[in-house]
């Protein structure tokens, strides 16, 4: 790869946002892996659901990526690894076709899966491409508000792995949804830290995220939290039995989740705070892989 053909790369690959693509794949694997205690895997399903998954998380931070820049949140000299528009010169509608591109693979990726399952799964479909497109779309973009936590943890931990377990089973039980809540929290969390990072930048261009009505200390508190919660309510999992111990693999990634933590005190920079957010992301993809390779052992001991 000659050095022109590797800017040419990076450019591509930092708009896809790679950080946050965690939230696509460890939901899928985690509802899959869940599978084993009833069927076994469909790997076409497994393999359909991941990559649908996928291109949705990427055309939502191409949203993202243009609108922000529409409405001037997006400079030359903003930090992060967005900004592919501003910095890059890539044209916005060139990004905005792009999303729309992703979407319509992941749709036909959709209609696949429902052959396979139940159609009523395009209505639920359609729901997340929606709201991939409306988080940082249309007139009141949620990305804006304080519920953009809330609705990233739930669409694309909750319903993700609620889904991938579906399609595998045909059902849906009280224990793939308790499972789902860690993992939810987790990615809820990847948000938060984007927002931490971006507190002064938000709070001057108007935005009401979580982050900015509680404060940037108190916002650090919410964090820290948000990983207590994960763990706490993991363990109350294993002992009401919706988890094996096996799962206690989990406390490994608390060394990852306190260095997330202590990344964003006493930080004011945008640039000193890149490294929590990517210790974030890390966090959930540790834990995520260990809570699946968790179930598995359960199930094959």
């Amino acid at each position: 790869m000659t050095k022109e053909q590797k800017k040419v790369f990076d450019i591509w690959w930092r708009l896809l946002r790679p950080h946050t693509l965690s939230a696509a794949f460890i939901p899928v694997f985690i509802g899959t892996v869940l599978a084993l205690e009833i069927t076994s895997i469909h790997f076409g399903l497994f393999g359909a659901m991941l990559l649908a998954s996928i291109l949705i998380q990427a055309a939502t931070n191409m949203f993202n990526e243009y609108f922000d820049f529409k409405r001037g949140l997006d400079t030359k000299d903003s930090i992060g690894i967005g900004g592919t528009i501003v910095r890059d010169k890539v044209k916005p509608e060139i990004v905005l076709n792009l999303a729309f591109i992703f979407l319509g693979v992941a749709t036909l990726l959709g209609v696949y899966i429902c052959m396979m399952s139940s159609w009523w799964l395009a209505v639920v479909g359609l729901i997340s491409m929606s709201v991939g497109y409306l988080y940082t779309g249309g007139p009141y973009p949620i990305a804006y508000t304080p519920f953009g936590e809330l609705v990233s943890g739930l669409f694309m931990g909750l319903l993700i792995i609620s889904i991938s377990f579906f399609i595998q089973t045909d059902m849906v039980n009280l224990k793939t949804i308790l499972i789902s809540v860690p993992t939810s929290i987790l990615i809820g969390a990847i948000l938060m830290a984007n927002n931490l990072r971006d507190f002064d930048g938000d709070k001057e261009k108007g935005r009401r995220t979580l982050v900015i009505i509680l404060g940037k200390i108190n916002g650090i508190r919410f964090f820290t939290g948000m990983f207590v919660a994960t763990y706490v309510f993991l363990l109350l999992l294993i002992f009401l039995n919706f988890a094996s111990w096996w799962s206690m693999l989990v406390v490994l990634t608390i060394p990852t989740a306190i260095k997330a933590v202590k990344g964003f005190i006493g930080k004011s920079k945008p640039i000193e705070m890149m490294p929590a957010m990517k210790l974030t992301a890390k966090t959930n993809i540790q834990f995520g892989f260990l809570l699946g390779l968790s179930i598995i052992i359960s199930h094959y001991i």
